[in-house]
C-alpha cells in the first residue's frame, strides 16, 4: 500500500520545537495576535524539499491527519498540520466513532470562523515556506472542512498548487472561483450527504473547464471515502484520489 492510501500526506514566523508523546509540534504567531500549534512531519535528511499544509477535518489535529502528515513526509514533503479550531479550543483530537463526538465536530464547526481560519493557514504557509527544510514551494490539501479551506487557500494565497477532498459549502464561495491563478484539484463523492446534487452541479459548472481547476468525480461514494478506518472509506477510490493527488503534487511542488 502506498503511503497516502496508507495514512489517509518571515513576518509572522516565531516558533519553538516542542514534543508531546514522541509528537512534534511547531508555535506559529497569528497574524492577528496569540499563536497555535502545527504538527510537523518532514521526511529524514536535512535537503530542502516542497512543502504541504495539511488541513483538518472537523476532527482536529488527530491520528487521522498525523498519519497522513506523516504519510506525505514519507513521499518527500515537509507537512504542517495547524489547530484551526484553536481559537474555539486548542488541542481538539477526537475520532468519529460515537454521536457525542460528532455532536462536538459540529460543534465546533458551528463555530469556527472561516476568514480567521484562511489567516492562520496563510501563516503556516508563510511559516512553512520559510523552513530549513523546506524549498519554498508549498500546497495545501485539505479534507472536508480542510477541502473547503483548501480551495480558498486557491482564490485567497499565493499556494503553489491545492486540493479539496469532498469541501464542503465550495457552492456558496464559487464567486471566488476567478481568483484561482494556479492549480486546483477537487475530489467529490457522487453520493456525498453534505454536499447535495443541486450544489455538485453548481461547482462543476463553474470549475470544469477552468483554465487552472480540475474535478474528478467518484461515482457511488459517499464522504470521506478516503478516511482510511472510516465508515464510508473505499479502498479503491481512495487509492485513485491519492493517486492523483500525488501526481499533481509531484507536478506542481516537484
Amino acid at each position: 500500500m502506498d503511503s497516502l492510501s496508507r495514512s489517509a500526506i518571515g513576518s509572522l514566523i516565531s516558533f519553538k520545537d516542542c514534543r508531546e508523546d514522541d509528537l512534534t509540534y511547531v508555535t506559529i504567531n497569528a497574524g492577528d495576535g496569540g499563536s497555535f500549534q502545527a504538527y510537523q512531519a518532514a521526511p529524514l535528511g536535512g535537503s530542502a524539499v516542497p512543502g504541504i499544509v495539511l488541513i483538518q477535518e472537523v476532527f482536529g489535529v488527530n491520528k487521522v491527519m498525523r498519519d497522513l502528515a506523516d504519510g506525505f513526509a514519507a513521499d518527500g514533503y515537509s507537512v504542517l498540520c495547524p489547530d484551526i479550531f484553536w481559537r474555539i479550543e486548542p488541542g481538539v483530537d477526537i475520532t468519529d466513532q460515537s454521536q457525542a463526538e460528532w455532536d462536538k465536530a459540529f460543534d465546533l464547526f458551528g463555530k469556527f470562523d472561516t476568514d480567521k481560519g484562511v489567516d492562520d493557514l496563510a501563516a503556516t504557509l508563510a511559516h512553512l515556506r520559510a523552513l530549513p527544510n523546506c524549498n519554498g514551494r508549498v500546497g495545501s490539501v485539505g479534507y472536508c472542512l480542510g477541502g473547503k479551506l483548501a480551495y480558498l487557500m486557491a482564490t485567497r494565497t499565493d499556494a503553489d498548487c491545492n486540493v479539496s477532498y469532498y469541501g464542503v459549502g465550495l457552492e456558496s464561495l464559487l464567486d471566488e472561483s476567478g481568483k484561482i491563478n494556479t492549480p486546483y484539484l477537487s475530489h467529490i463523492a457522487a453520493k456525498d450527504g453534505f454536499v447535495p446534487p443541486e450544489a455538485q452541479a453548481a461547482i462543476n459548472a463553474r470549475l470544469r473547464g477552468h483554465p487552472h481547476c480540475t474535478v474528478h468525480t467518484y461515482d457511488d461514494q459517499d464522504h470521506a471515502f478516503a478516511r482510511l478506518g472510516g465508515e464510508h472509506y473505499d479502498k479503491g477510490a481512495a487509492d485513485r484520489a491519492n493517486g492523483r493527488t500525488a501526481a499533481f503534487f509531484k507536478s506542481h511542488l516537484g
